[in-house]
């Protein structure tokens, strides 16, 4: 039931892996999760650091839970003089979803956010089989 979007990494993930590449370098890094399984669902840890809590967003549309997260962040160093030794900047947007299944409403998923974790706690709930609808035919 509980089956991720993105599941492993590219074989060529480990072989473009290098310094000049620093962007998937980075990307790699943000939005690590844990997931557990237990007796009545599951328990996710989604690692977002350095990112607000007002800049996380997760929504549950057509049984895909969607976490989106989104950073800007302004690097600016100068010297007694106000020359700029160094200035980066960095502003982008984050997503993963995962498939819950359409019985899993919002009001049942529980979200914290807690020192760059975000904690999910969604429950499994039992997909009812639909009965099938037996549709007659007018004679004329």
């Amino acid at each position: 039931m509980f089956v991720p979007e993105v599941f492993r990494r590219n074989v060529f993930d480990d072989f473009f892996d290098f310094p000049a590449m620093p962007a998937r370098q980075q990307t790699a890094s943000i939005m690590k999760t844990d997931v557990r399984e237990h007796e009545h669902g599951y328990e996710l840890d989604v690692d977002l650091p350095g990112i607000k809590k007002e800049d996380v967003k997760v929504k549950l549309d057509d049984g895909y839970l969607t976490i989106t997260a989104t950073s800007a962040q302004n690097n600016d160093e100068k010297d007694k003089k106000g020359n700029y030794i160094r200035r980066e900047r960095f502003s982008g947007s984050y997503s993963r979803s995962f498939y819950v299944g359409d019985e899993v409403k919002e009001t049942d998923i529980k979200a914290k956010y807690d020192n760059g974790v975000l904690q999910l706690s969604i429950p499994k709930i039992e997909a009812k089989p639909k009965k099938p609808e037996i549709k007659y035919i007018a004679i004329e």
